[in-house]
């Protein structure tokens, strides 16, 4: 009769493993369930990053967790120093298995794997020195490592008296807590393994367990997960050189299994059950808890937080109306509801216990104010808080606006404040640094994140370890629908894309490739770091997680992700980085510089009732106004045009899916095109600032108040349940507002009418807070274009620059605002924007591609210190070459920024390596102070400035595309510049004087903005056409895309025959495209023919004609021969008479055709006819 011994699995490598592991938590939970197994370990690779996920999921499932980690070991007496097994590789180091026993040794587990990963060099793997597990080892168990660990390689390399001395350590600092560990998992040294640690085991009394290094879960993944091996690796799956590391046994073994490869040693199973038995750990979760804040001293006592956040919140609430009422006796009236309003939330506040979260942000937030930080006005719910107004954690005045506390922090649902804050870009990581300051650096860190493997990117990855084209993954890849905001998985998209399903069903590759991406997808593949989540811990952030740090960075995280920081009592802070911010503190600092009378400007004193400011928006001109620059928003800017700041609020809400069908209702009640009718004329109050319909989240609530007498907390719980649309709790909640829309004498009928449109807008109802900080925001950014147009430009500009394309539509932007550049120029610019003058602004060098802020801070060093520069070669004599180099003087010249030195930038160009060998020379000379003189080269002697190389100076088109590889895009000029001349002979209509008429209109000018995009009926090609009075959007078919592909690109002219049509995104017209021409093409159809003047000497016709013969064109109605007639314009002494060449002199007139008959007439005169 055969005994079987129960068995639990103490090795388990998941996802979250990153460079090895492919089992996902929920699946190896199930797995142990399923085969009634009693715990389940999980021992990631140096990192517990599944383990609060893994802890609840298992709990959850009746299953007991237990904790652990596989480590790397370094430091042990008489170990040497560790080598690499391979060149170019880190250094192989042992490894054991550590495993949680109770909540101490969690706390420990914690700080050892923090100091593995934060003090590490880099050099070797994150490693658990010896000395620290003597220190740090209570309540932990000790699994030897097997094969890979210290005892296991001394075993297999036959020095057993080394694996006896280790084992006898390990036992003696782990008492009773150390295993040696064996493992069957069908590599070639198990059993040799097996065999010397049984006996080793036997020798030294110790106990042996066994375990199995799961890496998959079943069978078939294994190729699965050597893929993911590979993808961390950067590896080929077929490359035979490839170190194989895995066996096909390494998946989730049943205890039957386990049994069968155990048996002829039943202890190793029993002590896996025995050791699950030890370990016991259980962790508080969901209870937040808060680092300490200092108060004040009173009597030498510090002062209760009570009241002192009391104390802070009513004197920064006489600050806050000091501010909004200057008369005192207005003052005096509004006070007693704001009052009111504060001791409220004060009360709630305090006893939800948050006082000390309130004054952690309000601190930070004085800290970042009263140290050049730019902070904004808000953002999210907690704009609707008073005490936050009062503290400076805000700067929107919730009243005014009628914003709800309880939509931020309900006294009905005890639930933890989350303030967002948007710091100024630049200066974020100062306020970090000084709240590593105040709290101590062990307590503060910011949290991880974990890179998953999306459905293109699984398809990629397997594609290049599978050894597929990159061409056949990337076709794959593209037919996976990729819309913003939403995830589509590799299943879905096979159900949603029919061309993706019929190349699965009809390509073995891509039912291969497929089927294994859809293995991997979704799993971790990379970590990185949270925008903006920092946290701050009462005390030692290890006696609640882990920490984590990058090799290279000096910044450690959480090992918990945002969610499992949260679960383990730790408090999130946001500190969040917007571009807008920084924007503003620019525009105000030259604002301050510039302008007398404005040292103290703050956009705290704008006034927000400016007639102006809404003109803007009502124009639609918001290109660089935060949150209204889109196309979308601009239009409905225009149709809206507002004119007060709720206005504005309420567009920025209705603007996303959804709503967005109400903004045509709103727009027409507004202007008096539709009445506005309520719900209920008792909640006219509540919806009367959006004409009626219900824009947000807090109006709902302010109904179930109004009309069926619900407590603002109770109306959050309302809105709660109709956003989750949960069917039980809903009948509740319609139960209750029946009754009390009965009170108010409002029938059963009317009121369930109501509680459904009730419910339709709390699905998408927007949170009034946000959009009101937000569209404050935008507010000013729209006052800054208004009243100081450079400083705005100037700003942005600097904020952008390093941004071609944002940086040519801001320039396109301010032209049409009346701003003048001044252009680049090594005498007068800086590395910044720089506003000159109320309409001018200087261009700023950091914007040239290929500078940089080190190089163009050393040539203005060397300008102030010295003077302008005279020409090349004084640049580069005087410009510290440590920092400028050659690439960046010719990016420099490209870009125009020598034109106030020399104009000719082909000359320049062609200088530049004699100029910087000028400069070398005249360094040599100096340092040879005067000794003995240089011989003189060709150039002449070092002291005196060669001549610049003589050349042809470049035409308009290689200038400008010069320069725009040097800008981003055409700053001195236009490429229509060059053929404006002989187009507007038959091309007169110009783009900027273009109405809307539905003729068919012939155009001309050069393509900008090219992008394709995929439609219903097949590609559609959309761009700018752009003739320097104006630009107009214009689009092709996907026919006439794969016709004309060698004209419709970037930068190219062409002429079209178009039909103007009503745009009704920005207001405007948009071409569409009917005929399409080059210059060449357009001269034949437009030009009559080509007068040739003759005197003398006649032209070669015959050889021109052969050279440049026309061009035959398929067509619908046959073969046509395009080409341009001739007339030659003979010249005798006292008279002159054209002759028209024949039919067989025609020939196709491009640019160089031209230039040919140009070199053979008379005077060199040769020209197109056009009338």
């Amino acid at each position: 009769m055969t005994t079987t011994h129960p068995f639990t699995h103490l090795r388990l490598h998941t996802e979250f493993s990153v460079v090895d592991g492919a089992v996902r938590i929920p699946d190896a939970i199930k797995a142990a369930a399923n085969d009634h197994q009693p715990a389940l370990a999980v021992s990631d690779l140096n990192n517990l990053f599944g383990a609060i996920k893994f802890y609840k999921k298992a709990r959850n499932a009746g299953l007991k967790p237990i904790l652990g980690a596989e480590i790397f070991m370094a430091g042990l007496p008489g170990d040497a120093e560790p080598v690499s097994a391979m060149p170019g590789q880190l250094p192989v180091l042992s490894r054991v298995v550590l495993l949680v026993q109770s909540n101490q040794g969690y706390l420990n587990l914690c700080e050892l794997l923090a100091r593995a990963w934060t003090r590490g060099d880099g050099k070797v793997q994150p490693a658990v020195q010896w000395a620290w597990l003597q220190e740090l080892n209570a309540g932990l168990m000790m699994l030897s490592g097997a094969q890979a660990g210290p005892v296991g390689r001394a075993l297999l390399a036959g020095d057993e008296r080394r694996a006896s001395q280790l084992a006898l350590q390990f036992a003696e600092t782990f008492t009773h807590r150390f295993y040696l560990e064996i493992q069957r998992a069908g590599r070639d040294e198990d059993e040799r393994h097996v065999s010397a640690c049984v006996s080793l085991a036997a020798h030294l009394g110790l106990p042996v367990v066994a375990t199995h290094p799961i890496q998959f879960l079943g069978p078939d993944d294994f190729e699965s997960h050597e893929a993911r091996v590979c993808i961390a690796e950067g590896e080929m799956l077929a490359n035979r050189r490839r170190v194989r590391r895995f066996t096909r046994e390494q998946y989730f073994k049943s205890t039957q299994e386990m049994q069968a490869l155990f048996a002829d040693v039943p202890s190793a199973l029993r002590n896996t059950v025995e050791i699950a038995k030890r370990c016991s750990v259980t962790l508080t979760l969901g209870q937040p808890q808060l680092p300490n804040f200092p108060t004040p001293l009173v009597d030498g006592t510090p002062m209760p937080i009570a009241d002192y956040f009391r104390q802070l919140s009513h004197e920064g609430l006489q600050k806050r109306l000091a501010h909004l009422y200057p008369d005192a006796s207005k003052r005096a009236a509004e006070e007693a509801r704001y009052v009111q309003r504060l001791d409220f939330e004060i009360e709630t506040i305090l006893n939800m216990g948050f006082p000390g979260y309130f004054l952690i942000v309000g601190d930070f937030i004085r800290w970042a104010k009263e140290n050049g930080c730019p902070v904004g006005p808000g953002r999210g719910s907690g704009a609707g808080s008073l005490v936050a107004y009062s503290l400076g954690i805000t700067d929107l005045d919730p009243l005014q606006f009628n914003l709800l506390f309880e939509r931020f922090l309900n006294p009905e649902r005890v639930s933890m404040p989350d303030f967002d804050i948007d710091f100024c870009q630049s200066n974020r990581d100062r306020v970090i640094e000084y709240v590593k300051e105040k709290y101590g650096r062990n307590a503060v860190s910011q949290i991880v994140t974990f890179g998953t493997m999306a459905a293109r990117a699984a398809i990629r990855d397997v594609g290049r370890v599978m050894d597929f084209p990159y061409g056949f993954c990337d076709s794959i890849s593209k037919l996976i629908p990729n819309k913003p905001g939403t995830h589509i998985t590799i299943a879905e998209a096979i159900e949603k894309e029919p061309q993706l399903a019929e190349r699965l069903e009809r390509e073995e590759d891509v039912r291969t490739l497929l089927d294994m991406a859809q293995k991997l997808e979704g799993m971790t593949r990379n970590v990185g770091m949270h925008a903006g989540g920092v946290l701050i811990a009462p005390g030692k952030l290890t006696d609640f997680c882990p920490l984590y740090q990058q090799p290279g960075s000096e910044a450690a995280v959480s090992q918990f992700d945002k969610d499992d920081v949260e679960d383990v009592g730790l408090v999130k802070f946001d500190f969040l980085g917007l571009a807008t911010l920084t924007i503003l503190e620019l525009a105000r600092d030259f604002i301050r510089t510039r302008h007398k009378g404005q040292e103290d400007f703050s956009f705290d004193n704008v006034p927000i009732d400016d007639a102006r400011v809404y003109a803007l928006f009502s124009r639609g001109q918001t290109e660089a106004v935060f949150q209204f620059e889109s196309r979308g928003m601009q239009g409905m800017l225009r149709d809206a045009r507002p004119s007060r700041l709720e206005d504005l609020i309420a567009l920025n809400a209705l603007y996303r899916p959804g709503p967005m069908d109400l903004i045509p209702t709103f727009v027409a009640r507004k202007h008096g095109r539709e009445v506005v009718v309520y719900p209920h004329p008792l909640v006219e109050a509540v919806l009367s600032e959006t004409y009626g319909i219900m824009v947000y989240q807090e109006q709902v609530m302010q109904v179930a108040q109004v009309l069926a007498g619900y407590s603002l907390g109770g109306a959050d719980m309302l809105r709660r349940a109709m956003g989750k649309k949960k069917l039980e709790e809903m009948v509740q909640q319609r139960s209750l507002f029946r009754e009390g829309a009965a009170k108010q004498a409002i029938s059963q009928d009317k009121a369930d009418e109501i509680f459904d449109l009730m419910e339709s807008f709390a699905g998408y109802g927007f949170n009034k807070s946000h959009a009101a900080a937000y569209s404050l925001l935008a507010y000013h950014t729209a006052w800054l274009k208004v009243h100081f147009t450079a400083e705005f430009y100037a700003a942005n500009m600097t904020v952008e620059m390093g941004d071609t394309d944002k940086l040519r539509v801001l320039h396109a932007d301010a032209l049409d605002m009346k701003i003048t550049f001044e252009p680049p120029d090594v005498n007068r610019g800086v590395y910044r924007f720089i506003p000159v003058d109320d309409t001018c602004v200087r261009y700023g060098l950091g914007a040239i591609k290929g500078t940089g802020e080190q190089a163009i801070d050393a040539m203005v060093a060397a300008r102030e210190a010295d003077g302008p520069f005279t020409s090349l070669y004084d640049f580069a004599a005087r410009v510290d070459k440590q920092r400028m180099n050659r690439r960046t003087v010719e990016a420099l010249i490209k870009a125009g920024a020598f034109d106030s030195i020399e104009r000719n930038r082909a000359s320049l160009m062609a200088s530049v390596e004699r100029a910087f060998d000028y400069a070398a020379a005249q360094a040599a000379n100096a340092n040879q102070v005067g000794l003995f003189d240089m011989d003189a080269d060709a150039h002449g002697s070092s002291s005196q400035e060669p001549e610049l190389v003589a050349t042809v100076p470049w035409g308009v088109k290689e200038r400008l595309t010069q320069e725009k590889t040097a800008v981003g895009f055409f700053l001195s000029g236009h490429l229509f510049d060059e053929v404006s001349g002989e187009v507007r002979r038959f091309v007169k209509m110009r783009i900027g004087d273009l109405v809307d008429s539905r003729d068919t209109l012939t155009l001309a000018g050069i393509v900008t903005d090219l992008r394709v995009i995929s439609g219903q009926r097949g590609r559609l090609g959309i761009f700018k056409l752009d003739d320097k009075s104006g630009a107009i959007e214009a689009s092709v078919d996907e026919n006439m895309l794969n016709q004309y592909r060698h004209l419709i690109k970037d930068d190219e002219f062409v002429v079209l025959q178009v039909t103007a049509q009503p745009d009704r995104f920005s207001g405007g017209l948009r071409l569409k495209v009917h005929q399409i021409w080059s210059l060449a093409d357009a001269r034949c159809r437009f030009g009559k023919y080509l007068k040739v003047k003759v005197n003398g000497h006649a032209p070669d016709v015959r050889r021109l004609v052969a050279e440049f013969p026309p061009h035959r064109e398929m067509t619908e109605h046959g073969d046509v021969d395009r080409g341009l007639r001739v007339r030659l314009h003979v010249l005798r002494s006292g008279a002159e008479c054209e002759l028209a060449l024949a039919e067989n002199a025609r020939f196709y007139p491009s640019d160089a055709a031209l230039a040919s008959w140009c070199a053979q007439a008379h005077q060199q005169e040769a020209k197109i006819i056009y009338e």
